[in-house]
């Protein structure tokens, strides 16, 4: 996608050294900044200077390759993968790039690791811009059927599933950037997001800085536009699928979903593969939810009258603050998943037909 006309991705390798758009500053200011070692990579995913699945396992992958230029060692190799892994617990993503980083290193002799895990690492970040792509790609017929029958189409979307929460196209907006380069008459409705405002700090800024009509609203909000007839789907992304289609993603989805079935309103995850988890059934039971510092809730920030980046209370300082970060929606709420390979149910059956080479046989 474009900053000031200029193509850019979230993370990206340039003269030896790798940067990340530091994310915790948008959309008032846009801070480059440079990750050198391990622990500037364990600190940019666990504080949120990275944030959004795909970027998180990509940023691990690359965050692997810089420590092997320092220290390719088996013990290295090792330390870092478990470093890495415990700075988010909930985002499959990190552990699929850490995964893939370390049974394609550990074969290798150390004096080999530092130039193939570069490689890789630039292979993750390059495959993910096109899994995106392609999930536009099959996410466009979507919106233009409906813009066929009503003209404009109006989209709810909840967090930031965008291009600076992937490497670039995003999961959930990559059908509505491409809907948008159609021609299509689109509008997003783009949800605050509370805690961390990603909907009205990220994705209000990159729909902006591409072209893309939205609104602004309140989290609470979305069920009475969808009781109105002001939005004909809801396109969301995903930080954990389950095998049988559970969805686990920012907290806010499932109440999105519910207001989306009783409205007879189509409510559409898009993800890449890896986000799959073969591994559990119940997204309920068995899917970590992040618990983050109550801080986030009884604090807000943003620009003040003077120009300036601000954090303010707007709790008593008495109060505590409970902050989990993903709710999980049950299967039966999604009316489909966008995938890299088509739309499928969600449901066991529906995934296991589009990737009947990466589910476990039964």
């Amino acid at each position: 996608m474009k900053i000031d006309g200029r193509p850019t991705r979230s993370i990206w390798a340039e003269d030896g050294q790798v940067r990340i758009i530091d994310q915790r500053w948008l959309p008032h200011e846009l801070r480059i900044v440079t990750l050198a070692d391990r622990a500037a990579f364990a600190t940019a995913i666990a504080e949120m200077w990275v944030r959004g699945a795909p970027l998180i396992g990509a940023t691990a992958a690359w965050g692997m390759a810089v420590q092997m230029a320092a220290d390719p060692s088996d013990a290295s190799l090792a330390e870092t993968w478990q470093i890495l892994h415990e700075t988010r617990p909930t985002a499959i993503n990190l552990r699929w790039a850490l995964d893939r980083m370390r049974a394609h290193l550990a074969p290798l002799p150390p004096v080999a690791r530092a130039a193939a895990a570069e490689a890789e690492a630039q292979a993750i970040c390059d495959e993910d811009v096109e899994l995106n792509r392609r999930i536009g790609a099959h996410g466009l017929p979507l919106l233009r059927a409906i813009a066929a029958r009503k003209g404009r189409v109006n989209v709810l979307t909840h967090c930031n599933a965008g291009w600076p929460a992937t490497v670039d196209w995003g999961t959930a907006t990559s059908p509505l950037y491409q809907a948008h380069e159609a021609g299509i008459d689109l509008h997003v409705w783009v949800d605050e997001t509370r805690p961390r405002n990603q909907g009205a700090q990220i994705t209000a800024w990159e729909l902006g800085a591409h072209g893309v009509a939205h609104s602004l609203i309140t989290d609470n909000a979305g069920g009475h536009l969808m009781q109105r007839g002001l939005v004909d789907l809801v396109i969301v992304g995903t930080d954990r699928t389950t095998a049988r289609g559970d969805v686990c993603n920012k907290i806010g989805t499932y109440l999105k979903a519910l207001a989306a079935r009783a409205n007879g309103v189509p409510f559409y995850v898009a993800l890449p593969s890896p986000t799959i988890d073969w591994r559990v059934t119940d997204g309920l039971a068995e899917i970590p939810i992040e618990t983050r510092d109550g801080a986030e809730v009884t604090h807000v920030q943003g620009l003040d009258d003077q120009g300036r980046i601000a954090r303010v209370r707007i709790s008593p300082a008495t109060t505590a603050a409970v902050n989990p970060a993903f709710d999980v929606t049950p299967a039966e709420l999604v009316t489909g998943l966008i995938t890299e390979r088509g739309i499928c149910p969600a449901t066991a059956e529906g995934l296991r037909a589009l990737f009947p080479d990466l589910a476990p046989m039964s």
